[in-house]
């Protein structure tokens, strides 16, 4: 169920490692078959020199985001901070320095919310071999099964993250182990008393995640905790060089339609080796940014539900927040104009939030629905005119109204 103070965000997700000098996948190591010996070679130059995570948050904060939710280990068991369980860290790379350190630190200058992620499978550690659990592929030592030293050496890990960057926001674990030990989640609540854990972990977590998946599309609201993500890039969570971009229409749509409908949103980035967030990555963030931005925050911050309204012709959710009634068109419109029935009343303003612009409207008996009884009030239409809608053809279109009281 839905925590009382839990409110929806739009957040920025970051997989970032040694698998950016790969330039091709995030799990580079198992897709592309290397051997373990070449790939942890690629610590001795990971020099990550240009690596500003102020401007990191600045660019999340930009493009309307609350929270950054960042890769501290991925499947390659490689550390992206300053831990004492295993040499296998950013602090024994050319780089020398703790990245997520100073990431909390931006992140606290400029009040962004942070997130942890972390992989329950570990392809560098001694005992991270688990067969009951999936992305297993590459295991240094798929001979050697111990999974209680492994949550042994978990715990170690997860008592620095939650003890030494400050307030984290939320833990998102991944891949399943497929092993109930509800100690660890005891573990991550008392160190960080009102995180939010996600349900990938060794026991049962407050929220879902969706990963690259549609939202429901009969528009009910989430009744539990959800969190949806997603990448700009279809192929790689990782930066990847050459990578296939979702648009901006399919992303804006994804976001549009979960956010709706009461659930968080993870666009996810891939910063390159040098540590930065650039060309193509950073165009496709802003560009979706832009577009979130004019929603007002009405896809976020607790809208309720609100299906007591239906549109002739069109997908569509419905959503309110204080006191407004949001129609989100994720698909686009068919016509420069919509067709509501069941209003309670004549609106006292409708706006067009991907322009700002108030929209015309009238009450009346259209040809298509006109019986040949004008006296019938289900004839009564509300009609909305004026969405210019080619002109948002690449982003949902989203309309505001405020009824007369």
């Amino acid at each position: 169920m839905l925590k009382s103070n839990f409110k929806n965000k739009f957040g920025m997700f970051i997989h970032w490692g040694l698998y950016s000098l790969v330039e091709k996948h995030e799990q580079a190591l198992a897709r592309y078959d290397m051997s373990c010996e070449e790939y942890e070679k690629l610590a001795e130059i990971f020099n990550p020199v240009k690596y500003d995570p102020e401007k990191w948050v600045l660019l999340a904060k930009k493009c309307g985001m609350k929270y950054i939710c960042f890769t501290a280990k991925h499947h390659d068991g490689f550390c992206m901070w300053d831990t004492k369980q295993t040499d296998y860290n950013i602090m024994n790379t050319p780089y020398g320095k703790d990245t997520l350190k100073m990431l909390a630190d931006a992140c606290e200058k400029h009040g962004m919310l942070l997130s942890v992620y972390y992989s329950n499978p570990d392809w560098h550690h001694k005992y991270g071999y688990n067969p009951e659990s999936t992305h297993q592929w590459k295991a240094k030592y798929p001979d050697v099964c111990d999974t209680e030293k492994y949550r042994e050496f978990v715990k170690a890990q997860v008592r620095e993250l939650l003890t030494g960057y400050g307030k984290i926001y939320s833990f998102f674990w991944d891949i399943p182990p497929k092993i109930e030990d509800a100690s660890l989640n005891a573990l991550v609540r008392e160190l960080q008393p009102g995180i939010i854990i996600n349900d990938r972990g060794w026991s049962e977590g407050d929220f879902s995640t969706p990963e690259r998946r549609s939202a429901d599309s009969e528009g009910k609201h989430y009744e539990y905790m959800t969190e949806a993500c997603n990448s700009v890039g279809q192929q790689s969570w990782g930066y990847r060089r050459g990578e296939d971009f979702f648009s901006k229409r399919f992303l804006c749509c994804s976001i549009n339609k979960y956010m709706a409908l009461g659930a968080s949103y993870l666009l996810n980035v891939g910063p390159d080796a040098n540590g930065e967030i650039s060309g193509k990555y950073e165009k496709k963030l802003l560009s979706v940014g832009d577009w979130y931005n004019r929603t007002e925050g009405c896809l976020e911050g607790g809208a309720e539900d609100d299906r007591n309204y239906s549109v002739e012709g069109n997908k569509y959710f419905t959503s309110k927040k204080n006191g407004k009634t949001y129609l989100h068109f994720y698909d686009g419109l068919v016509s420069d104009a919509i067709v509501m029935r069941n209003f309670p009343c004549l609106p006292k303003k409708v706006r067009l939030l991907n322009s700002g612009k108030e929209l015309s409207f009238t009450a009346e008996y259209l040809p298509e629905m006109f019986t040949g009884n004008a006296d019938s009030i289900n004839g009564r239409s509300l009609h909305i005119i004026g969405f210019d809608s080619d002109d948002y053809a690449d982003e949902p279109i989203i309309a505001e109204i405020e009824w007369a009281e």
